[in-house]
């Protein structure tokens, strides 16, 4: 080998090292860059401990204008590499920040609601995220568990679909084409509101085939557009879409507040056929009854049949938003006063654990404590109604239903006397598995 040779191979061999050196890092920074999610709430005027044991560090400065609010912010367990004279400062005039290292435990307390933030760096050198720290008032919740009944009408007619038609001449024809999308919401026609799907068919019978100026809402903005009716081969004047302007399904009620607010469902009503949130306009709760259960199985999902009645004797509740962390509203007084649980303390995202939880549901008739496992929790999931897996294991449920089935969406989780959150969705290759929502996420809507 050549001297030119030797010098070439050294220089591969320390490029290799090199890459291999930056690929190692790569795979430790992203390793850990999920360990800690990018906003942290902690209860007002308990403390808490932050256990994440990450090797990041940075400082806690406050990000309102009051700066005496709080009189102990963040303070290290025995043992973290910090002065310990300095354990107990607070962000004030006089001191700006806190230094915190999350290799160690670190206990942290404010008396206040507020907000503050963390610069993390890993290694104390690489840039790793800036997290939010959000006070919040401490809560206590009714676990429910009920089965619900829902209805919810949209806020003018949904577009579900564009198709065509033949006209008086037997050419197929789509007026709606190029000018309305799945998804739209129509809310006025020529300047008056859409109230249903019925009015709106009127609407476009009795502009005899003049164009119409039609309102819609698409991608949360709303805009007109002109669109021009055509004339069936059955004389009737039509757009060529599909509509729907109403939902109806059954759900588990997650939790009661001593306000007679409720949660529910964990995550929000979709459209079935165009997948997406569903505009509310109103909804209403209905007492329902559990009349079947399909099993589930690997591959097949599973589902609750209730039978409602949707009269007003069987109103139990409003329903005021529909959201993507469940729906939210107001139950009547008697839901509460029936209630079969009393209130429990709510669990923080950190305060999560791996390992034995319940699950509330009502699959025989009646809310009923179920045995599960806390298999995976990801703190920093970009789907939130996904942040939490877990795994039933109670013979008597597993027996009943397979598993997690339809219908049981807003099934309260419970661990360590705490309402962690609530079941969202099964996983359809495993029945037994289910995915669920932190009830921190669901406050927070």
């Amino acid at each position: 080998m050549t001297k030119r040779q030797e010098k070439m191979y050294r220089a591969f061999l320390y490029l290799m090292l090199a890459a291999a050196v930056t690929a190692l890092m790569a795979a430790v920074y992203f390793s850990y860059l999920d360990k800690i999610p990018s906003t942290i709430k902690i209860r007002a005027g308990v403390e808490q401990e932050l256990d994440f044991k990450v090797p990041v560090s940075g400082e806690i400065y406050r990000t309102s204008e009051d700066a005496a609010q709080v009189s102990s912010l963040a303070e290290p367990l025995a043992g973290a590499e910090q002065d310990k004279d300095k354990v107990a400062e607070s962000i004030s005039d006089s001191v700006e920040s806190i230094h915190v290292d999350f290799a160690h435990t670190v206990k942290v307390k404010a008396n206040e609601i507020d907000t503050y933030q963390m610069n993390l760096k890993l290694f104390g050198v690489l840039p790793y995220k800036n997290v939010d720290i959000e006070v919040i008032q401490d809560k206590m919740l009714i676990p429910s568990g009920i089965p619900i009944g829902i209805y919810v009408k949209t806020s003018g007619v949904l577009v579900v679909g564009i198709g065509e038609f033949e006209d008086e001449d037997g050419k197929k024809v789509s007026p709606a084409k190029y000018v309305l999308q799945k998804g739209d919401y129509i809310l006025q026609v020529n300047g008056e509101d859409v109230a249903n799907k019925k009015q709106f068919i009127r609407m476009i019978e009795e502009s005899q085939g003049e164009k119409m100026i039609l309102a819609i809402k698409r991608g949360g903005e709303v805009t007109e557009v002109m669109i021009e009716p055509g004339c069936s081969q059955n004389k009737e004047w039509k757009l060529g879409i599909w509509i729907r302007d109403n939902a109806q399904g059954i759900g588990t009620m997650t939790y009661e507040d001593t306000d007679h607010t409720f949660g529910a469902l964990g995550h929000g009503i979709n459209d079935v056929d165009t997948s997406m949130l569903m505009n509310l306009e109103e909804g209403t709760l209905y007492r329902t009854e559990i009349v079947g259960i399909t099993r589930g199985s690997n591959g097949s999902p599973g589902e609750l049949t209730g039978y409602i009645e949707y009269d007003m004797d069987n109103v139990i509740g409003e329903i005021t938003e529909n959201t993507t962390e469940g729906i939210f509203g107001v139950c009547d007084e008697e839901i509460e006063e029936a209630a079969c649980y009393e209130p429990i303390p709510i669990a923080l995202k950190q305060e999560i654990e791996l390992g034995p939880a319940q699950i509330i549901c009502s699959v025989t008739g009646k809310p009923e404590f179920y045995d599960v496992e806390i298999v995976e929790v990801d703190l920093e999931r970009d789907n939130i109604n996904r942040g939490i897996v877990v795994q039933v294991v109670d013979e008597k449920l597993l027996t009943l239903t397979g598993g997690i089935i339809q219908g049981m969406s807003g099934s309260p989780i419970i661990q360590n006397g705490k309402l962690v959150g609530a079941v969202t969705h099964v996983l359809v290759q495993d029945s037994t598995r289910g995915y669920g929502i932190f009830i921190e996420e669901m406050l927070g809507h």
